[in-house]
């Protein structure tokens, strides 16, 4: 008795899953096949256009370099050793704490 209650278990859990799947591609619709034109026919009234001569790539361009001048006194640069650095407060070895 048992084992024909495994029986119907496993086969119910096999065939709803089979079923769901069997109907639900019964039930979508299948697309047509796209109609591929006979021949196909290039617009060839306009005219090819004259190649001219291209921008300029970036290495043909001529940059010239900043001047080079020293940094005023009154440079915003962080990197003056004059201020102390602020305390980041992670707790190393030499830390204020």
């Amino acid at each position: 008795m048992a084992f024909s209650h495994r029986i119907a278990a496993l086969a119910a859990v096999v065939a709803i899953p089979l079923g769901i799947a069997a109907t639900s591609f019964a039930l979508t619709d299948q697309p047509e096949s796209p109609e591929v034109p006979p021949r196909v026919e290039l617009d060839s009234g306009s005219p090819t256009p004259t190649p001219t001569r291209p921008a300029p790539t970036p290495s043909d361009e001529v940059v010239s370099r900043p001047p080079v001048t020293d940094s005023p006194a009154s440079d915003d640069d962080d990197d003056a050793s004059d201020r102390d650095a602020p305390d980041d407060d992670r707790g190393e070895p030499g830390d204020d704490g």
